[in-house]
């Protein structure tokens, strides 16, 4: 779905945001953050339905491993602590690596010495890369001790937003949340 196209700006958008003002209007904060979520799922898998679970799985990971950072902080545990770091920062660039490169290297391999290695054309999950640096700033502030410890839900709608999730920036989580947080933005304007 293209964010110019009629079905994104009069039923999606439309919808979206509808319902989402509505439920802060009720002041259920909380149904408006997973309704966001719910929505930006949506719109991610409105492209390709099986490529959900590779968003799902990676949040899943990068959330675990970043509430690991978070909770060590002495330098005790420093070395779990690069060790944490490390298997997440390796998990978001080998997930990056196979879907963008795969293709790419069995063909230069097959090229180069004349073979004829053969896998199913691997397609590139839409935003992979926005997603994957997203989580991986992440990362980085929790093993800085810059990043505030927010729930499951905070982080997936970090992740997921969909206004940013295809097109970008690459936001910092302690930017992103407050807006969500800040009773200006609890309003439509």
């Amino acid at each position: 779905m293209l964010f110019s196209s009629w079905q994104f700006i009069f039923l999606f958008l439309l919808i979206s945001f509808v319902i989402y003002f509505t439920l802060l209007k009720y002041e259920k904060y909380t149904e408006g953050k997973v309704w966001l979520v719910i929505t930006s799922l949506f719109f991610y898998g409105y492209w390709k339905v099986s490529y959900l679970s590779i968003i799902v799985i990676s949040m899943l990971v990068n959330y675990f491993l970043g509430s690991m950072l978070f909770r060590m902080k002495d330098d005790i545990e420093s070395s779990k602590r690069k060790a944490v770091f490390c298997v997440g920062i390796a998990f978001n660039l080998i997930l990056l690596c196979y879907y963008k490169y795969t293709n790419f290297l069995i063909n230069n391999v097959n090229y180069i010495f004349n073979l004829e290695w053969s896998v199913d054309y691997i397609i590139l999950p839409l935003a992979i890369s926005f997603f994957t640096f997203q989580q991986i700033a992440y990362l980085v502030d929790c093993n800085k001790g810059e990043a505030k410890e927010y729930n499951f839900l905070n982080y997936s709608l970090f992740v997921t937003f969909f206004p940013q999730l295809i097109a970008g920036p690459i936001v910092h989580h302690k930017e992103m949340m407050v807006q969500f947080e800040s009773k200006h933005n609890l309003k439509p304007s």
